[in-house]
């Protein structure tokens, strides 16, 4: 009788000291991984990432609370990048994301586990990330931002810009399937705007300042430029070409405008940045990537550079600047 009250008096004891900590103690807050690999040395484009981040806030998930990123950098090497993926593979990151072609595919070499959420691919079945854009089928899905028909757009808004220009020359590498396809887009909206296409063709950057000695020898009085890695890479050096042989030219990067370029016309990266953070979000509360269809653009926009304009001593017709989403001054 004793020792059953002295064991009845301990356990009411210690149920009274407890319930303090228990009343206390906070639910545990699972701390979200995003690794993300970039191209360069940094984010490539500022604004990408604070979107980015925005949109995962909005979502309720917050760097330093319960989020967390893991930033593995290019340095504008692919051959870095296998290795970089792997580190974040070991981290055992939640997701990774992928700002490009050459990213997404290390990230697809490095697993077949952990969710990959890629950006700015032209098409991602071509270079095999995804099975289809409606069923992508593994651990891939994300965003692509670029159609072949855009580029007989650009072309149109080009001779806007530029009236009566008769030859406009197009940069783009011929190793590129996309390219390729895009390059024959044009030359049919070519005939019905009555322009003539140069075509500048380069395989790596050692050979930008040739073609545009080639541009200015024949007469081109515009350009336009296709994506590819390698000129994603220099989109400054040849928006400064442009300036030096006085091309108006146009590219669907609005970071492109922003780097000296005349025209930018293409997906809205604002737009794109926050539908990233939302397929993120998707994955962090469960789904599956093959189950997410790939994404493409659904907002436009054409930014338009007058300082550039100026210096190249194009006056922009008032039809145009009232369409464009951004005007530098």
């Amino acid at each position: 009788m004793y020792r059953s009250t002295v064991g009845l008096i301990v356990i009411l004891a210690l149920s009274v000291l407890g319930a303090p900590l228990i009343a206390n103690a906070q639910p545990l807050i699972k701390m979200h991984r995003i690794g993300i690999l970039w191209p360069g040395s940094g984010p490539t484009d500022g604004p990408f990432f604070e979107t980015f981040q925005q949109g995962l806030h909005d979502l309720g998930y917050v760097e330093g609370q319960n989020l967390a990123f893991e930033h593995r950098y290019g340095e504008w090497s692919n051959e870095r990048l296998d290795g970089l993926a792997a580190e974040l593979v070991q981290l055992n990151v939640d997701v990774i994301l992928a700002s490009g072609p050459p990213q997404a595919l290390a990230a697809q070499r490095a697993t077949t586990r952990i969710p990959i959420v890629f950006m700015a691919v032209a098409d991602p079945v071509e270079v095999g990330l995804v099975a289809s854009l409606a069923r992508p089928g593994g651990n891939l899905t994300g965003l692509t931002v670029l159609a072949p028909e855009h580029s007989g757009k650009r072309l149109e808004l080009l001779t806007e810009a530029v009236p009566g220009v008769a030859r406009v020359a197009v940069l783009w590498n011929p190793a590129s399937t996309r390219s390729a396809l895009e390059v024959r887009v044009m030359e049919a909206a070519a005939h019905s705007l009555g322009v003539q296409l140069q075509s500048l063709e380069v395989r790596d950057p050692s050979e930008f300042e040739r073609a545009f000695a080639a541009a200015t020898r024949e007469g081109a009085g515009a350009l336009s430029i296709l994506a590819t890695p390698f000129i994603l890479q220099n989109l400054r050096h040849i928006a400064n070409l442009a300036l030096q042989h006085r091309l108006p030219a146009i590219f669907w990067m609005q970071r492109f405008a922003e780097a000296g370029g005349l025209m930018a016309y293409g997906p809205s990266q604002q737009d794109l940045n926050r539908r990233a953070a939302a397929l993120v979000g998707k994955i962090l509360q469960g789904a599956k990537p093959a189950d997410l269809p790939v994404e493409q653009p659904m907002k436009f926009v054409l930014v338009i550079n007058l300082k550039t304009a100026k210096v190249l001593g194009i006056t922009v017709p008032p039809t145009l600047l009232f369409l464009a989403d951004e005007v530098i001054q």
